[in-house]
């Protein structure tokens, strides 16, 4: 399923730096990657899903969610950082009351038209 190099676990280059008023933190530099923030309201999920040309890094920014990678499902609170490499089926639900929200990082060739859907709740393809 895999296609080109497979990229490592990049939530270890993840980093904070202190700063005499406050501190900032970097989830990447210097790579090829599209950003966004996705908010799941209240009692919804994406699909299961896969993708073959990219791989994302979710930071949890208003929790928690429930995540599923590679047939693993935890709950991933507010600040948490979860590693979903190219090739592998996960989701991510809200199980709480208000909306969620997530910013993503895909590393690789971002295209929408690479979601391959194995589940859906709104019965999509």
């Amino acid at each position: 399923m895999q296609e080109g190099p497979v990229m490592g676990d990049l939530t270890e280059d993840v980093f904070a730096v202190e700063r005499p008023w406050g501190q900032f933190r970097q989830f990447v530099g210097n790579e090829t990657v599209t950003v966004k923030i996705i908010t799941v309201e209240p009692g919804h999920r994406l699909s299961l899903q896969r993708h073959r040309r990219r791989s994302e890094l979710w930071h949890v920014v208003d929790g928690p969610v429930e995540v599923w990678v590679d047939g693993d499902r935890w709950t991933a609170e507010t600040g948490q950082d979860v590693w979903v490499p190219r090739g592998s089926t996960h989701r991510l639900g809200n199980p709480g009351r208000m909306p969620a929200r997530v910013l993503e990082v895909a590393f690789g060739d971002f295209d929408e038209a690479d979601i391959e859907r194995l589940e859906d709740d709104y019965t999509r393809d």
